[in-house]
């Protein structure tokens, strides 16, 4: 059995050629999805092996880890070796017994060996406990401030990604927006040199047709400078990326409740934490300070050896061992002010560090609740634009209908089909939008991590530009071959009848 079209119905043969003639343009220029195309979480492994910034903050890990050993020296012995030779040569001259006249002269010559260890021990040193503490903290806030890094990165790898989707989506749109006002400019020009329609519409289309290049021009400019930011952070080059399904489902925020996220960001916020090791380590600064008036107490113990020929005073060699152990006291008296000063500098630091915990709290919060806002926003802006897109659909295909019989110009279906696009490009634009307020909600609060990414990659689908194929067209008639005048007129007059004029 064999398919003939010509012996189908004529209202399916009407509608497939709708449907053709509107999906033509777009499938026209959807790429297929080539095999090398990246995904989400690629892209941040990727990051994560060749980011710039991120290792950077990797190293200062390690450098900031360091401070805890360092601290934690003051508080061990201190042990010191020295060791020393020297040679000294004594030119001496002596008188004879007086009335003699006569003087004696001659040289000698001196050899000292030594050698000593030397242990210190502090007993009571509290401005070193405090630099130990202060090491501790140091180390904290390190670690806080990596992770702070990986959140970062998750965050700018995942902006950089949808910066690339909406760079593609706007060169697809670009493109498949050409691509239909050229169609509809070849239509024009068909129908005016038949007759049926005037130059006005020629013209209209050709000046849509020229914007439309424009914009494609610069739509692929802008898709190379996001591919290059990208690049930048992976540290590949990025042909192709995976883009979202058209029914992926955006996840919303859980809990529904925007003050338990702001409780939870004033709490759990990287910037909050390193803010309170900070105020912490200021007062441990004040307490190292006011250690200034305080004794110091040291063991103190040395063994050593020396081995000396002679001295200037006699001629006898010497070889002994010495040992020595003691505790050692030191009192500070009076330093000129100094210390009294150090202590109102630190108090007014630890103040300061006391005000800025505050307003990280406050900016966590804040940031909490906007980042929710935009997250509860952006669903409901998807679900409008989504509506809105079926309406401009629709408004497409009916002003091609009526372009066909005569009750709608060439401008209307223009118009019609530049709301549809303008409508797809909010569309994807609020899709991304709504993501990564997701992703910067979670930062917020500090629990982002690469779970995350890996549901956003679920939302991936494997054929770039799925966004822009048309939903099912709509029940419609027109006619197999352009309308005549007669018929033009004939489609106004029923326009105007039914209370829709047009010129």
């Amino acid at each position: 059995m064999t398919f003939a079209p010509n012996a189908l119905p004529g209202a399916i043969r009407t509608r497939l050629a709708i449907a053709v003639s509107l999906l033509a343009p777009l499938l026209a220029v959807l790429p297929a999805a080539p095999a090398s195309a990246a995904d989400l979480l690629q892209v941040y492994r990727d990051a994560q092996a060749n980011d710039a910034q991120f290792a950077s903050a990797r190293s200062q890990l390690l450098a900031t880890r360091e401070r805890l050993p360092q601290g934690r020296a003051g508080l061990l012995p201190q042990v010191i070796g020295t060791a020393g030779a020297s040679r000294t040569k004594l030119d001496q001259t002596a008188s004879l017994p007086l009335g003699t006249g006569a003087s004696a002269s001659g040289t000698r010559f001196f050899n000292n060996n030594n050698w000593q260890l030397q242990l210190s021990q502090p007993l009571f040193r509290w401005d070193r406990w405090e630099t130990y503490k202060q090491g501790e903290l140091a180390a904290l806030a390190g670690e806080v401030t990596f992770h702070q890094a990986e959140l970062d990165l998750i965050t700018r790898a995942a902006q950089a990604y949808f910066d690339v989707l909406a760079a593609q989506d706007n060169l697809y749109l670009a493109r498949a927006q050409k691509k239909a006002i050229g169609e509809q400019l070849e239509q024009a020009k068909r129908n005016f040199e038949v007759g049926t329609a005037t130059i006005t519409d020629t013209n209209d289309a050709q000046a849509r047709y020229d914007l439309a290049t424009s914009t494609e021009i610069a739509s692929q400019s802008d898709l190379e400078i996001r591919r290059a930011t990208l690049q930048q952070i992976t540290g590949k080059p990025v042909d192709e990326l995976l883009g979202l399904r058209p029914e992926a489902p955006l996840p919303g925020p859980q809990p529904p409740d925007v003050n338990a996220w702001a409780a939870q960001a004033e709490s759990s916020n990287l910037q909050v934490n390193l803010a309170s090791y900070n105020l912490e380590t200021a007062q441990r600064e004040t307490n190292k300070a006011k250690a200034g008036h305080l004794p110091s107490v040291d063991l103190v113990a040395s063994y050593g050896f020396t081995n000396q020929t002679g001295s200037a005073t006699q001629a006898i060699s010497t070889h002994y061992n010495a040992s020595q152990i003691g505790v050692q006291l030191t009192m500070p008296i009076f330093a000129g002010g100094q210390i009294q000063s150090r202590v109102r500098e630190t108090l007014a630091l630890a103040d300061k560090a006391a005000s800025d915990l505050e307003f990280a709290r406050r900016t966590a919060a804040q940031t909490a609740r906007q980042t929710y806002s935009g997250v509860s926003n952006g669903l409901a802006q998807v679900k409008a634009l989504e509506a809105a897109e079926r309406s401009a659909q629709s408004a497409v295909e009916s002003n091609q209908l009526g372009y066909e019989v005569g009750v709608r110009i060439n401008i209307d279906v223009l118009n019609a089909e530049a709301q549809l696009f303008s409508t797809r490009r909010d569309l994807s634009r609020a899709r991304y939008d709504t993501i990564m307020n997701g992703l910067r909600l979670k930062a917020s609060t500090g629990v982002l991590q690469e779970s995350d990414v890996v549901q956003i990659n679920t939302l991936l689908t494997s054929a770039p530009g799925a966004l822009y194929k048309l939903p099912a067209q709509a029940n419609g008639k027109v006619p197999a071959k352009p309308a005549s005048a007669a018929e033009r007129r004939g489609g106004r007059r029923d326009a105007i009848a039914a209370g829709t004029p047009r010129s």
